[in-house]
């Protein structure tokens, strides 16, 4: 039962969804285990003030598969409520997770939900003859087959039965509205081409190009993206003696924060559209209304995935119309991309009191050299700030400090500490010797291909320590420290490793064969294998 309190509660007090008892993680249908008696139990669990409270707003069924497995489906809807389990434990649904919300920032999650409920009013004089329902029809048609307009707008309630006649919520009317400024002036998207890097104003406007985009919700997305796509421009860059050509902006970023921008933003707010304005060095997504609890610019800027909506009903169509993906993902993601083009990481930040703004810069972080270098560690997990880090430690010999870190990266002792040692131990860098504050950037190691099997296995652990021991191969490989030893004596022979030091104090380091391997992959030779023993004269 807790598990099922679990999962509804945490949907609850977020966007709501859907939970399906006797389905495995891999979509196994499995079926129900249990007797009638735990079955009823399951199915009261979302009214029972024992697991949440208040009860949530939930509707469970009985499905039985062609194969006669039953099982249980819960349907829970968007909460104005916040809802705590009888542990006293608050949770939010991200992904696929059920994740802990601190109590002491329920007031502010409370105060959140309460904009929630601005979609689903009802405003005066609104009929269903104010929406489009051909474009219903067109958009979600695919979503729900053979299902009418009507239908489909019901099962996401964003229609109601009112007097022997439909009325359309706030949220319908902007979705697929025939004219959404009728109900909202200000709910398109507003893009301004600006010359240079900064805004000018009077006798120096540089503005070169205005479009108002101005259309329901469904189809707005996808109509800024027509509008401003031209916009971003393709650079050619000459390498290897070909020009290649490279968007300034990675398409996914500068697309995803629109998305955010129209699913998120706050719409009680009505003086102002959703501005994108494009300078020569930079773009800026701007927003009416501040992050949503418990969202916030700190948890956005240290990539976390966190999520809320402040528009429940909205963020689902959208969902369904796959503009938007796992819930929570997004954030990340636009990081992860600006990374891997070699740009700036995204700004978050709330201008002017109550306008929440997302900007991208296109200058590439690093050259054309330096991005080649930093591929070596494609298959290395590192943030963007710790590849930044080891991008000045190539440019001042490959080592940097901690206090190098600290100044550059921006980050206190404990940041830099953390963020180092994560990078010692995926291999990237090491410790010039115990207690030292001076790190060596590690470059990864690269698998030869007549290496033996065993000691590919163990790269990993050598990348990391450095060194092998004799113990490092039979804890790894799971062998005898007999057959470590005459494993390790192999590779030294082979020319793979070299032995230092003796008896306790033995410890084995690349050989001239593997580091002649890794030298000529970084000159870019190909060669399979260009040592020979009689080199070594």
């Amino acid at each position: 039962g807790w598990d099922v309190a679990e999962t509804l509660s945490a949907m609850a007090n977020t966007d709501g969804g859907e939970l399906v008892v006797g389905i495995e993680n891999d979509g196994a249908i499995t079926g129900l285990p249990h007797g009638e008696d735990k079955v009823r139990l399951l199915m009261g669990v979302p009214k029972d003030r024992n697991y949440v409270s208040p009860p949530l707003p939930c509707h469970a069924s009985q499905v039985t598969t062609a194969a006669g497995l039953r099982l249980l489906h819960f349907e829970v809807d968007w909460s104005p409520d916040v809802h705590q389990l009888a542990d006293s434990r608050y949770l939010l649904r991200v992904d696929d997770r059920n994740s802990p919300f601190a109590a002491d920032r329920i007031a502010a999650l409370k105060s959140a939900k309460a904009q929630g409920l601005l979609e689903r009013s009802f405003p005066p004089g609104a009929r269903l003859e104010d929406l489009d329902l051909d474009l219903v029809r067109a958009q979600l048609g695919a979503v729900w087959p053979g299902r009418s307009a009507e239908d489909i707008l019901r099962h996401y309630g964003l229609i109601a039965q009112r007097n022997d006649h439909s009325v359309p919520t706030l949220a319908v009317l902007l979705l697929f509205g025939r004219d959404p400024a009728r109900w909202h002036p200000r709910c398109g998207i507003d893009f301004v081409r600006w010359e240079g890097t900064e805004r000018k104003h009077g006798a120096e406007l540089n503005i070169t190009k205005r479009i108002p985009v101005e259309t329901p919700l469904a189809v707005l997305i996808q109509k800024a993206r027509e509008a401003i796509h031209p916009f971003i421009r393709e650079r050619q860059q000459l390498y290897d003696l070909f020009f290649s050509e490279k968007l300034e902006y990675p398409t996914f970023a500068w697309q995803e924060t629109i998305v955010n921008a129209v699913a998120h933003r706050d719409y009680s707010l009505q003086g102002a559209p959703i501005e994108v304005w494009m300078y020569d060095d930079h773009m800026e997504i701007r927003s009416p209304g501040l992050p949503p609890a418990p969202v916030t610019l700190e948890a956005l800027n240290r990539r976390e995935r966190v999520h809320f909506s402040r528009n429940p009903m909205m963020v689902r169509v959208l969902a369904d119309l796959n503009y938007m993906r796992d819930l929570g993902e997004g954030i990340p993601r636009i990081f992860d991309e600006m990374d891997r083009a070699g740009c700036y990481p995204p700004r978050f930040e709330v201008v002017g009191g109550f306008v929440f703004q997302v900007t991208l810069r296109n200058e590439p972080v690093y050259d054309r050299a330096t991005l080649d270098w930093l591929a070596k560690f494609k298959n290395v997990e590192l943030s963007g700030d710790q590849k930044r880090m080891l991008a000045y430690a190539h440019a001042h010999g490959d080592r940097f400090a901690s206090r190098e870190y600290q100044s550059v990266i921006k980050r206190d002792i404990y940041g830099a500490s953390t963020a180092i040692k994560d990078m010692i131990r995926k291999g990237a860098a090491r410790s010039t010797g115990k207690g030292s504050r001076i790190y060596l950037v590690q470059e990864p190691l690269r698998v030869h291909p007549n290496m033996p099997n065993e000691l590919v296995r163990l790269l990993p652990v050598l990348q990391r320590k450095g060194a092998l021991k004799n113990a490092d191969v039979a804890n790894t490989l799971l062998v005898s420290r007999p057959t470590a030893t005459r494993l390790l004596n192999d590779w030294v022979a082979a020319h793979w490793l070299n032995k230092e030091g003796s008896r306790r104090w033995t410890s084995y380091r690349p050989g001239d064969r593997l580091l002649m391997h890794q030298s000529q992959y970084a000159s870019g030779k190909s060669e399979p294998d260009a040592y020979r023993p009689e080199n070594d004269a």
